[in-house]
């Protein structure tokens, strides 16, 4: 790794899945059925920071709401709603 590499962090992620949810006016129950998950215990820690996404939960998220993985994942990027 080079000196200059800088990590790509996801922190926003989140952030992002809860805007997203919220504008397409979905429970966080139904958002997690929506991605296959029977309760939505794991979408609320996700929102909340506490859990990362896997690569599987990510492209699910992107198909359900037609964006990018480089908008859900780049926390330079915004979500355009």
């Amino acid at each position: 790794m080079s000196r200059g590499f800088q990590e790509n962090r996801v922190s926003r992620f989140g952030e992002k899945l809860r805007s997203l949810r919220t504008h397409n006016s979905m429970t966080l129950q139904e958002l997690a059925i929506a991605l296959g998950h029977s309760a939505h215990g794991y979408i609320s820690e996700l929102e909340a920071g506490k859990k990362q996404p896997t690569i599987v939960l990510v492209l699910r998220v992107s198909r359900l709401f037609d964006v990018t993985t480089d908008e859900l994942l780049r926390d330079d990027l915004e979500i355009m709603l």
